[in-house]
């Protein structure tokens, strides 16, 4: 059998029927609403309005959240999730994923965190699709050093009076709020808190970042805060505990990137066999080259291993057995397999991964946001080497 992006997974045994209906269920829609149109999504710089509330319609938008504020909980576990990821890796075109799908990392701050009156006004519109919010950490002076956050939230009466910036926020042209991290204490972490910033509020500028290696179709913001005032009842979590919500995020954040970059190195090894059972050179395919075969099988080599953790972090998630340092390296083995596959994908098409209209070579401007954005190879060994006691 030929390997293409579904015989090069290996069997999950966690995998039901309805993990699998829910899989072809997808694929039916992306094949249908955003396969077709991904290309020139990318080179547009922007998703259409109206693919929101189709995702919403199909269940991508509320998948895990409480039925309660419009999401799809009841039977819903990691594994849906991953499956979710897999089948949108397939386009090829990474800037899918922070622009319709951050509200990934900017929601559940908001569902885990903030107060009932904040939730019923903001989880709703998110997850139909009619509003969109961001997640507002990385600052101008530094990225994964989260404990040494700048921007400033001082108490006024019954509000928060907000001074500074954010920048390389995912999908923050188009939020109608972001959940931001701010300073209300002193340095360090106890002084981080998380504060729920409406967009259209008098002081905040935004600035579009649109000279980027990848990502094209994602819009993504510098944000500007002068002065602004936020109401005390949009603090998400108590005052001095912003830290510990920044934190809670990460696992889901690491994990669901681990599962796109997996999935985009299978579907560089996919369009690498295809060609290389096509192509011919010197008389024969270049699938009759061993240097070509050599290729080939260290890419599934790689493949199956970070399969493998995934599979096993996934387990330990839902049996609520997390283990931070283990997903961190899972992120780092997932991102040297996307750039180790997408290079030899490269090499194997030659000169027709160097056409922009081909996954591979999308693939291949994308590699870098996913080794650096959600924790750098370095941060991720290090906070592992510590998680272990080292």
């Amino acid at each position: 059998m030929a390997l293409d992006f579904d015989s090069a997974r290996l069997v999950n045994p966690h995998l039901t029927s309805e993990h699998e209906e829910w899989r072809a269920q997808l694929r039916r829609f992306i094949d249908r609403e955003i396969m077709p149109y991904a290309a020139d999504w990318d080179e547009a710089g922007a998703l259409p309005d109206d693919l929101w509330p189709k995702a919403a319609d199909v269940g991508m938008l509320g998948l895990g959240y409480p039925e309660e504020y419009g999401g799809i909980s009841e039977g819903i576990d990691l594994w849906h999730v991953n499956i979710l990821n897999e089948e949108l890796s397939r386009v090829g075109v990474g800037g899918i994923f922070p622009s319709l799908l951050v509200h990934g990392i900017g929601l559940p701050p908001v569902v885990n965190f903030a107060s009932e009156a904040v939730k019923q006004q903001v989880v709703p519109a998110v997850l139909n699709g009619s509003k969109k919010i961001s997640l507002g950490i990385t600052e101008p002076s530094g990225g994964s050093d989260v404990a040494n956050i700048q921007t400033t939230a001082r108490r006024e009466g019954d509000h928060y009076i907000v001074n500074g910036s954010k920048t390389f926020i995912s999908g923050g042209m188009r939020a109608d709020w972001t959940t931001t991290a701010v300073r209300t204490g002193d340095e360090g972490p106890a002084g981080v808190s998380m504060l729920l910033i409406p967009m259209d509020l008098e002081g905040v500028s935004r600035t579009q970042l649109d000279r980027k290696q990848g990502w094209w179709c994602s819009d993504t913001a510098t944000i500007y805060f002068d002065n602004v005032k936020v109401p005390a009842a949009n603090l998400v979590g108590e005052e001095g505990h912003g830290f510990l919500v920044i934190l809670n995020n990460f696992n889901s954040e690491r994990m669901a990137m681990s599962v796109q970059m997996e999935a985009y190195a299978r579907v560089c090894l996919e369009e690498a066999v295809n060609w290389a059972q096509e192509r011919k050179t010197f008389g024969k395919r270049l699938a009759d080259h061993q240097v070509i075969r050599h290729k080939i099988a260290e890419m599934k080599q790689q493949i199956n291993a970070c399969q493998a953790m995934i599979n096993h972090c996934s387990r330990e998630i839902i049996e609520g057995n997390a283990n931070f340092g283990d997903i961190a390296l899972l992120k780092v083995q997932c991102s040297q397999t996307m750039e180790f596959c997408a290079r030899e994908a490269s090499q194997i098409l030659g000169g027709a991964s160097y056409l922009r209209d081909n996954r591979v070579e999308r693939i291949y401007r994308e590699v870098r946001v996913q080794a650096i954005g959600g924790g750098s190879e370095e941060i991720m060994r290090d906070l592992a080497s510590r998680q272990y006691g080292v």
